[in-house]
């Protein structure tokens, strides 16, 4: 047998009426495993058994809610069944009490931090809701800085995370529906939406690519938005992800569709629009023209970040007559005695700053800020006092690096554009900049998610939703109907 198949078998596996059969089955699947602590006890003269995952589950709340009120019950002519239906009807020992009836049931509940409780002659056992397990506390998001918005971001654990937004949506139309995924990690996740906003068809959609998903664990979000998105050749992501719960409770309310994966801080909504790479909460706590003025920033900043070396490349390579005679006696000298091509200087600079920011990330944080001022401060210094770099390019190169933080949910895309600009303008000059340019575009309006393109509102045009694009109204007159991505939909 496989062990795909063996996995089914365990999930599919009926508890049996004995309870030393079942007690001998659930030993044989976990294997000895030393987290999975088995209590016998006689409940009402009945041979019992709690079964518990060490480190999962609270002692103080199990032994309150669930130990004492079973060693003082007295039930009289009790079996095994009637012991059980008197516990789940009679007693309130837990708010959350699912009645798991195959071994898979019982191992997922167990090891999701839930007391099992087995009775012999019965075919079922009773889980109670018993979680106490070590989780982070609810801390400022880390990828996403406000200055006037709530500080609060998601955390690790799932139910934490469907707290939040509830906190925040206490509408009876929100729903949140949790879910199973991953043969082996059987990770939990939750969907959220408005019943009142969403379109059907994308809900359906995403349920459809969700099913159709084989996967043994789920860790993180990047596990699963490949199988939201589809294709693999789209530059740009179709999914968006966010750590604040103020920003998701956004989304869900012009219609999208939101996915929390248990273990990770980082919630997936979907479809994400390229607009709204631009946008920050902080856009909807200032005045209007602070905002527009803000967002202006931003686009320039990307042109900058993903432009600026190729065509300061390809005009003093290809087209130094753009230049005046002032700009061209400059440049002619920093690049005189530079030992390399300006193309090739401008490739090993940027590779320098990416092995150093990814040195930065990955050391420990009393380390990573040495790595910094060793970069900045002596190598960078020592590299243009000796002429190996130019200070032109250097300088290009830092404003380029610098407004590329403006926009982080692009970063991956930038840096990996950059150089690919740098290459055609060094190769072919303005000309296979266009031409590259042009490929992202067409590439960019050709994405869509789910029927939904992401150039929207912009293409297709759709004036309504012009008013949070390139400027901001205020709230007052955004308030007047509400917008929601289905009007967007092709």
């Amino acid at each position: 047998m496989s062990r795909k198949d063996l996995q089914q078998t365990i999930e599919q596996e009926p508890l049996r009426p004995g309870l030393e059969a079942n007690l001998s089955r659930i030993k044989e699947i976990g294997g000895g495993t030393s987290d999975l602590l088995i209590n016998p006890v006689r409940v009402s003269g009945i041979p019992c058994v709690l079964l518990c995952c060490e480190g999962m589950l609270s002692t103080a709340t199990i032994t309150e809610l669930v130990l004492h009120p079973l060693m003082k019950l007295h039930l009289p002519d009790a079996t095994g069944p009637r012991l059980l239906e008197h516990i789940n009807d009679e007693m309130l020992l837990s708010v959350d009490r699912p009645v798991p009836l195959t071994f898979g049931d019982v191992f997922r509940t167990i090891n999701s931090g839930f007391a099992v409780l087995l009775a012999d002659g019965a075919n079922h056992a009773l889980a109670f809701g018993v979680q106490g397990y070590d989780k982070r506390g609810i801390d400022e998001p880390s990828s996403e800085g406000n200055v006037m918005g709530a500080h609060e971001g998601f955390t690790e654990v799932v139910r934490t995370n469907m707290s939040l937004i509830r906190r925040r949506m206490k509408s009876p139309v929100l729903v949140q529906q949790l879910f199973v995924m991953g043969e082996k990690s059987r990770t939990d996740l939750c969907l959220c939406y408005m019943s009142d906003r969403v379109s059907p068809r994308l809900l359906e959609q995403i349920r459809q690519d969700l099913e159709h998903m084989q996967l043994e664990t789920i860790l993180s979000s990047g596990y699963v938005r490949p199988f939201l998105e589809r294709r693999d050749w789209r530059i740009f992501h179709t999914t968006g992800t966010t750590e604040r719960p103020d920003v998701l409770c956004s989304k869900l309310l012009e219609g999208r569709v939101a996915l929390l994966i248990d273990g990770t801080p980082f919630a997936i909504f979907l479809p994400k629009l390229f607009v709204e790479n631009f946008q920050t909460l902080d856009d909807y706590t200032c005045k209007p023209y602070y905002a527009a003025f803000v967002r202006w920033i931003k686009y320039l900043a990307f042109f900058l970040a993903l432009l600026l070396p190729g065509i300061y490349t390809a005009i003093a390579l290809h087209h130094p007559e753009l230049l005046n005679s002032t700009l061209l006696q400059l440049l002619t000298e920093a690049e005189a005695n530079a030992p390399f091509s300006l193309m090739t200087e401008s490739i090993g600079v940027l590779l320098m700053y990416e092995v150093i920011r990814e040195a930065g990330i990955r050391l420990p944080k009393a380390v990573g800020g040495a790595v910094s001022i060793v970069a900045g401060l002596i190598i960078g210094d020592a590299a243009v006092s000796s002429g190996f770099i130019s200070t032109p390019l250097l300088t290009v190169t830092a404003l380029s690096v610098t407004t590329g933080f403006v926009i982080p949910e692009l970063s991956h895309e930038i840096t990996v554009f950059r150089f690919l600009f740098i290459l055609c303008g060094g190769l072919w000059g303005l000309f296979g900049i266009s031409l590259l340019g042009m490929v992202m575009l067409l590439n960019l309006c050709a994405t869509e998610a789910y029927g939904y393109p992401i150039t929207a509102p912009l293409a297709p045009f759709a004036p309504r939703a012009m008013r949070d694009v390139l400027t901001r109204i205020g709230l007052r007159r955004m308030q007047t109907g509400n917008f929601t991505v289905e009007e967007l939909h092709e």
